[in-house]
């Protein structure tokens, strides 16, 4: 009947806009991830982008379903029909196995947490600053000498409220100042120094035995592929490489 078809064209309308403003928001929790939060913590960014993008080709597998159920061709509908079943098992049991096992993926932020952009904005409104230079350079000497003498950075959930309790500095100040002063992201800011505390072991000929493994575990990162592409994207060179050329 056409009102089915009409019912059936709104209802993936619907979800279609459901998945879109998905992404858009994972997208805006990434910048809010990138801007407060370190390694460990990224990895549930990552998880929430799969499990989204495994939803959506569900979806996708759905949507051709339906379209051949309303053709000349229902047995392809059948055998879709099969197939979703069995990914639909798939990805619950792959949702307890990361429950199971990684429970911290499910750990939320904190929803009070703004983008840096949009409280530089708020204050440009209210014709605030939130630290002047004299502040501001106090500030970052108190931050660097912290990061030097306490090695927070060893901590792979480490997060931007660790350091702002531990300095003292309220977190939309420290905000600022790494993410907007000193232009880079919270997450690239901590992992600058795990690279160098890395770069220092691999340099070390005392430590020529260590492995590349037990180096990242040490240094504050939580897997082997993170380790990598930050390492690779501070010295142009892999660990392994690294080492070798030294």
């Amino acid at each position: 009947m056409p009102e089915v078809q009409f019912n059936h064209i709104l209802v993936h309308v619907q979800i279609l806009l459901y998945i879109i403003a998905a992404f858009m928001i994972l997208r805006k929790a990434k910048k809010i991830y990138l801007e407060n939060y370190s390694g460990a913590s990224i990895e549930s960014l990552k998880w929430l982008f799969q499990f989204t993008v495994a939803l959506s080709f569900f979806f996708i597998i759905a949507l051709f379903k339906n379209i051949f159920k309303f053709t000349e061709q229902p047995n392809v509908s059948e055998s879709l029909k099969i197939g979703l079943f069995f990914f639909q098992l798939i990805i619950i049991f792959w949702y307890l196995y990361k429950a199971l096992n990684n429970p911290s993926l499910f750990r939320n932020i904190d929803s009070k947490l703004k983008l840096v952009e949009d409280i530089i904005f708020e204050e440009k409104n209210s014709s605030q600053l939130a630290i002047n230079e004299k502040e501001y350079n106090s500030a970052l000497l108190k931050l660097k000498q912290y990061m030097i003498d306490e090695k927070p950075f060893h901590n792979p959930s480490l997060t931007i409220q660790d350091i702002s309790a531990a300095i003292e500095i309220p977190v939309r100040d420290l905000s600022i100042l790494i993410n907007h002063k000193l232009e880079q992201h919270f997450y690239d800011f901590i992992n600058t120094y795990r690279i160098e505390s890395a770069m220092n072991i691999l340099k070390d000929t005392a430590k020529s035995k260590v492995t590349v493994l037990e180096i990242l575990y040490d240094v504050g990162f939580n897997s082997k592929s993170s380790f990598n592409t930050a390492f690779k994207k501070h010295t142009g060179y892999t660990p392994t490489d690294y080492r070798k050329i030294l």
